[in-house]
């Protein structure tokens, strides 16, 4: 990590008392569907963010969800907390990805697709997962807006255009300009704001899977690789980006099938 990059990190303000008491009813092994919904509906605004994204046509339902408790019943409590702190901690941040080639719309609508692959390859399939997989999604790519602050500040945006167009690798080109890469600083970020290690652990490793401790992360950052290289920053699925993602599949020994039905959902 560098000097630069970690005092961004250590200047960002602390998440609001929602995001907190988020985390402690998800981590709290007694909490109850009825314990969650309760705290999301103190907070009116962040209801209508939930259920804005949980009416994305990504996730496919033909009826509308009205509240939060359709919310956590279609989805489960681990997928809404990950709505609920996608909305949180993009609050939390001034967006300018200038330097990356996107707007801040195209920045959210990257997240949101991310998400909603990963949810209709994984709700089911690897539903233990998505406690863990759901934020992971949505949050991964928040690195980037620490990224893209100093690649402005050190005035070194065409230096880093011209390298994202000759690497044509994202992680590659930060590292060369920056040092760093977008899920090491993501990582950084959310320890610093002490969210569990699990997520954190799965947002850091996953560019290099194998690395991780245990099975369970290891599985989930392969997850999030596949969908992270089967949509990438322009947030547009091409037949190439489909095909590099399963060749990850095939190494990874992950479900194909069910990757390729969710596709055509999706």
């Amino acid at each position: 990590m560098t000097e630069e990059i970690l005092k961004k990190i250590k200047q960002l303000p602390p998440l609001p008392e929602s995001a907190m008491q988020i985390e402690a009813v998800y981590q709290d092994p007694n909490s109850t569907f009825n314990d969650m919904v309760k705290i999301l509906e103190q907070d009116p605004l962040l209801t209508a963010d939930i259920l804005k994204a949980a009416n994305s046509p990504l996730y496919g339902f033909s009826r509308e969800i009205n509240a939060i408790s359709q919310a956590v019943g279609l989805f489960g409590m681990g997928t809404v907390r990950g709505f609920a702190l996608a909305s949180i901690v993009k609050k939390s941040f001034a967006l300018d990805l200038s330097p990356y080639g996107i707007s801040d719309d195209m920045f959210s609508m990257l997240s949101k697709k991310q998400h909603g692959l990963v949810t209709a390859w994984c709700l089911r399939k690897e539903n233990k997962l998505m406690g863990v997989l759901s934020p992971a999604a949505f949050l991964v790519e928040i690195g980037k807006v620490l990224i893209a602050q100093q690649v402005i500040a050190d005035e070194k945006q065409e230096a880093f255009r011209d390298a994202l167009k000759e690497l044509q690798n994202v992680e590659e080109a930060e590292r060369e300009i920056v040092g760093v890469d977008t899920p090491e600083v993501s990582a950084s970020i959310f320890t610093q704001w002490k969210f569990e290690t699990n997520l954190i652990d799965v947002i850091g490793h996953c560019e290099d899977p194998e690395k991780a401790e245990n099975e369970d992360t290891k599985r989930a950052a392969k997850i999030l690789h596949v969908v992270r290289v089967a949509v990438p920053i322009n947030g547009v699925i091409t037949d190439a980006s489909i095909a590099a993602a399963k060749e990850l599949i095939e190494q990874y020994e992950l479900d194909l099938e069910s990757f390729e039905k969710a596709l055509e959902n999706f």
